[in-house]
Formats: structure tokens, sequence, C-alpha cells
């Protein structure tokens, strides 16, 4: 059994909605569009069937709402695609094992009022949110309710990254080039909004928080010297700002906090980030995502089929694990 925790479907009712609310939305319809696995259920399961026993937990794809809609348009967006999203499961349990529902933290009241009703009469494994809330950040006050209400609910959170040309690589230029703000930009945006949320101290709050970070953690395993003992100092490189108090407000060491995150393989197959991955949140915290129809799903099983695990692990990582974390059957 294999079951794809992070893949990513736009239900139809969603983008007809969001085709007809303004030009700018429907400019995102059409790239959406463009890519006939996202809303196309045909070309899907055909994709599906050539792997045997392959199962998806589906979530919007990026842009976050927030980007792309103002709060009351967000709000209806995201209670169209939940409502179909959870029909979808509903009719295709054999293709679906479950969906994370979408919310517009724009509106921090009508998102939670989205989380309950999803998660309570729709059925929702759990919540996506994007790693700001266009341009804010996920440690801000006003996003406390939504991380209480998550405990509250105990369902895990999907962590995507947001990040557009828009964010320049060099401040000489108008835009991000060669899409480095895709390749590079996403894995760092995962990175910051990680350890923002572990220095605002949000697990010390909601001990049984589970985090989803999409692509094995961004740059986190592979940083984790610079972001264990190189961060022991923290504060020490910094003159207009006093972060003497930070380290000291946490329960346990810093490092022990990013090792709470899970992580999924959605790496386009890299076994080498597998690995280190691994290495660093432990196979307990992996669970098997290709990003599909945007990752290739055959090159990732075969990177865990490849990895130097033993078969319970291999187990765990393809399937046990999003079972625990998803409460599935």
């Amino acid at each position: 059994m294999i079951i794809d925790t992070y893949t990513h479907l736009a239900p139809r009712s969603f983008l007809s909605r969001m085709n007809n609310m303004s030009a700018a939305l429907g400019n995102i319809t059409a790239r959406l569009l463009s890519v006939k696995d996202l809303y196309d259920l045909d070309v899907r399961f055909r994709a599906m069937d050539a792997v045997e026993d392959y199962r998806q937990i589906i979530s919007l794809p990026n842009p976050s709402l927030e980007e792309c809609a103002d709060p009351k348009e967000g709000r209806e967006l995201a209670h169209i695609a939940n409502a179909e999203m959870a029909e979808l499961c509903s009719k295709h349990p054999s293709r679906f094992a479950g969906f994370v529902a979408a919310v517009c933290l724009t509106d921090v009241d009508a998102a939670l009022q989205e989380v309950d009703a999803a998660i309570g009469a729709l059925g929702a494994v759990g919540v996506q949110i994007y790693t700001h809330i266009d341009g804010v950040p996920l440690d801000h006050p006003s996003f406390e309710p939504f991380f209480a209400r998550m405990s509250h609910h105990d369902r895990p959170i999907w962590l995507h990254p947001t990040r557009t040309a828009a964010m320049s690589d060099y401040k000489s230029e108008a835009k991000s080039r060669f899409e480095m703000w895709w390749c590079f930009g996403w894995p760092y945006d995962t990175s910051v909004a990680m350890a923002r949320l572990v220095f605002s101290g949000v697990f010390d709050r909601y001990p049984n928080l589970d985090i989803i970070t999409h692509h094995l953690g961004g740059m986190i395993p592979y940083f984790d010297g610079r972001v264990g003992p190189g961060l022991d100092v923290l504060g020490s490189r910094t003159r207009d700002e006093d972060y003497s108090g930070v380290l000291s407000s946490l329960k346990r060491p810093h490092l022990d906090y990013f090792r709470m995150f899970y992580a999924d393989t959605a790496m386009f197959g890299s076994a080498s980030a597998l690995d280190c991955g691994l290495r660093f949140f432990g196979s307990e915290h992996v669970v098997f995502a290709t990003d599909a129809p945007l990752g290739p799903i055959r090159t990732t099983i075969d990177a865990i089929l490849g990895a130097d695990i033993d078969d319970g692990t291999r187990a765990a990582i393809l399937h046990g694990n999003a079972r625990r974390l998803c409460r599935l059957p």
C-alpha cells in the first residue's frame, strides 16, 4: 500500500468560481487549467493506475487564497473547494484516502469556522496553510487562534511554501530570474517559517501540534549544523534587536523542536535528499509524498524502494506514518 500525503487537485467548481471572480483570478485559473491532471479525473486516474495499491490525499495547489483573493472571496473559494474535495473522497475512496482543507487566513474568524466545518462535518484529515499569509509571518499574534484550534482538533497542518518571481534575488533587479524564487526560494521560505514557529514557542504552547513540511523540511536537514550549534549564539550577530531571551524562553534545546516537524518525500526522486531528511527527522516523522501531478510519482517511489532502509521503515514511510498521523483506517 502507498498513501501519497501531498498531492494537489483543483476542483472544477472551485476553478469555475475563481474564473468568474475577477480578471486577476481568471489569469490564475488559466495557469491551473494548463495542468490537466489537476482537474481532469480521467487523466489523473490513468497516471495513478500505473502504481498498484496507490491512494492520494488531496489539497489545493499554489497559489494561496490569501494572495489571489480578498477575505470574502477567499472564504467562499475555500468553502467551495472543501465541499467538492470531500465529495470526491466519498465518491472515489479507492483513489483518495482523504483531503486537506483549505482556509483563507486573512479573515481568521472565518478561517476557524471553516476549520471546524471541514474537519467536523466534511471529514478533512487536516488543514493546509502557507509559509506566510500574504507577507505576514505565521508567528504573528493574529494567527495564534488558528494553531490553538488545530491543537484542539488534534489534526495535522500541511505547510506549503509560497513565493513568486516578485521577490527578487538582488535589490538591483525587479524580480527573481531563472525561477530561483521556486528552486531555492520555496525551501528558504519553508525553513524560515519553521524557525519562526519554533522561536515563537508554538510547540511549547501546543505540544500535540503536528505540522507536515513540504519538500522534506526545506533547508533544515542540510543546514542542521547552522540551525543547531550555529544558532546557539542567537543574537550575537545582531545589534539593533535583543534576542537574548529567545532560547532561554524555550523548554527544550531549539534544534529539538525542528525535529518535531514532519517532512514529506516530495523531492523529485532525490536519493541524497531522502537520506539527509531521514537522518534528521527520523523515519517516524517522514511521510511519503510526490507533489503529484506537479512532481513525479514513479521516480519518488523508486527512491524509497532503493533507499538503504529496512522493510519496516519503508512501510512506515509509504503508508504507516500517514495512516497514524491522519487517523486513516
